[in-house]
């Protein structure tokens, strides 16, 4: 019945929100993407993510510790700075992969420790280095589904996905949150079309979540596209920048 009721409310959070979610949050994290100390690139990304409104759901507030878990080049992780402000703290957190793909724009972006409450981390998918009931909130954006992904060539061997979940959950704070954005995949393919497509059913994320000991609380449709059939590669040109995303919020137990 647990999962009845579940499901239920995710079909109806996907569609219109789940009651009791607030975006209220929302005005305050406006201040900090007008921060005009921004870039160009983060602010015309800002159209396509709408940070604002996903942020708002995990309700972080400042004097908080954060992690943006594979960050890549770290757009969530300055925009995470700001909203914790200078008595918070951000991990920016990397495995090889993901740094060499993020290298440029972190460059970039920490030059001159221009955000000096944020430390950058990087470290095997299995050691992360975050520590253990440490974070009061963490986000993983459009990156959970590459640990279903394989590379070589890339410099993307395969991950052990369970013993990443299990040290993200470790690294929460009992009561802390993980907000997690995804490419969609079609309902019913699990992890399968991560390797060809870049997406991950939802379903299955949150049955992979709960495993490693984090529950599923809410979802807002902020970044839903029903005109994409979820059949096509996240990179091709026809949907890239519109695929159909999920944003969930997902918490540790006290």
């Amino acid at each position: 019945m647990r999962t009845l009721l579940l499901a239920s409310c995710v079909a109806v959070a996907l569609l219109s929100g789940c009651a009791g979610v607030s975006i209220n949050e929302s005005a305050g994290i406006e201040r900090v993407l007008a921060n005009p100390a921004r870039s160009a690139s983060d602010r015309e990304r800002d159209a396509r993510d709408k940070p604002a409104e996903v942020l708002a759901l995990a309700r972080f507030k400042r004097g908080d510790t954060v992690a943006d878990i594979l960050s890549g080049g770290g757009y969530y992780a300055e925009i995470l700075s700001g909203i914790v402000g200078p008595g918070g703290k951000v991990l920016l957190v990397n495995n090889p992969g993901y740094e060499n793909f993020g290298k440029k724009g972190l460059a970039e972006r920490l030059a001159a420790n221009r955000l000096p409450n944020l430390t950058h981390v990087v470290g095997p998918s299995d050691a992360l280095g975050m520590g253990d009931r440490v974070l009061d909130g963490a986000v993983i954006v459009m990156s959970y589904h590459d640990l279903y992904w394989v590379d070589e060539k890339e410099g993307w061997p395969k991950v052990d996905a369970g013993l990443f979940l299990d040290q993200v959950a470790r690294a929460l704070k009992p009561g802390g949150v993980l907000l997690v954005v995804d490419h969609s995949a079609r309902q019913g393919t699990g992890s399968a079309d991560a390797q060809a497509l870049h997406r991950i059913d939802e379903q299955f994320a949150i049955a992979d979540f709960r495993k490693h000991g984090l529950e599923w609380e809410a979802a807002i449709p902020v970044l839903r596209n029903p005109d994409d059939d979820r059949s096509k590669n996240v990179f091709d040109p026809a949907i890239r920048g519109r695929t159909d995303r999920f944003v969930h919020l997902y918490r540790k137990p006290e």
